[in-house]
């Protein structure tokens, strides 16, 4: 079942799905599946824009979409609230986001068992999140996130965070490369090799990070994919995968 929340003092568009089966008041574990930047909107009054976060739901969880500031649909200032600030914004408006849910049902949230997971914008979201926000999030899955901004299409990026030669300060804070020592929580970055969107140095950048720090991380390299999944079988045990990732460590998250 698919609530929409007005969420928290930005007025998020948020949808909450839960389990088909699920009984009012049995508290479970929340799992965030953000885009939640620029070029794509996820929040619809439609049950079948939620299919996925259902099945996701059917198999034990809270599932919270979330379209925070600098998401299609809300006008000019809601899109330039990002200006220089992917980092910190989008960030913000997931934990609001959480708060707001978490206010609205707070029988049926484990705030002590919250994962997060994302694909391209979100899986740049989703390490973001471990990374700066260890006391909310507890475990990451980040299907082809960007972890360097000056990586990524300049036609995209530079509309928001200005000319990284001019501005290499801005670029530093929206990396996730200089945070690799802070991770304390179980992050597994998905990334196909044959990803011509956002490439797969992106993933690579980061592990090199990660390992340089000695902080542990998974990997999961895809041969042959793409920035997307279309191969049914690829697709479908890739699902399964993090569903295993996402059940072991927030079993293991209870009471941190």
């Amino acid at each position: 079942s698919v609530h929409l929340l007005s969420a928290g003092p930005h007025a998020i568009r948020t949808a909450v799905v839960f389990p088909s089966d699920h009984e009012p008041g049995t508290p479970l574990p929340v799992l965030l599946d953000p885009y939640g930047g620029p070029g794509a909107q996820r929040v619809w009054a439609s049950a079948r824009a939620f299919a996925e976060a259902q099945w996701l739901a059917d198999q034990g969880f809270v599932v919270v979409v979330a379209d925070g500031r600098g998401t299609p649909g809300r006008g000019s200032a809601w899109d330039r609230a990002l200006h220089h600030d992917f980092a910190g914004v989008t960030l913000d408006d997931q934990v609001e986001a959480l708060d707001a849910v978490a206010a609205a049902f707070p029988a049926e949230v484990d705030l002590s068992r919250v994962g997060i997971t994302g694909w391209s914008y979100g899986g740049y979201l989703a390490a973001l999140a471990v990374l700066k926000r260890p006391d909310v999030f507890h475990v990451a899955v980040a299907g082809a996130p960007v972890t360097e901004w000056r990586l990524y299409d300049t036609c995209y990026t530079e509309r928001y965070l200005g000319d990284p030669n001019e501005r290499p300060d801005v670029y530093d804070a929206n990396s996730l490369l200089p945070l690799a020592p802070k991770l304390d929580r179980p992050l597994l970055s998905i990334h196909g090799l044959a990803d011509d969107n956002v490439v797969a140095a992106h993933t690579l950048q980061l592990s090199q990070a990660l390992l340089a720090a000695g902080r542990p991380h998974e990997v999961l390299p895809l041969v042959g994919v793409t920035h997307m999944t279309p191969q049914e079988i690829v697709a479908e045990n890739l699902l399964l995968h993090q569903l295993d990732f996402l059940r072991r460590s927030l079993g293991e998250a209870r009471g941190n």
